[in-house]
């Protein structure tokens, strides 16, 4: 849990700093992208299970 705090308090840095300097905010700006970008780390997790799962012995 303390990392996911501490990833939400550094996003939250970054998103100031680039509001600040007048740059694009570094991540989707629409929910369709990031649920994008949550499938691909759920796909990369999945992918690590089921090769321990079944390709391990």
């Amino acid at each position: 849990m303390g990392e996911v705090l501490l990833s939400i308090f550094a996003g939250f840095i970054v998103g100031m700093l680039f509001s600040a300097i007048k740059l694009p905010i570094p991540a989707p700006p629409v929910l369709s992208g990031v649920m994008g970008i949550v499938g691909v780390y759920l796909g990369g997790i999945s992918y690590q299970w089921i090769i321990e799962r079944f390709f391990t012995g």
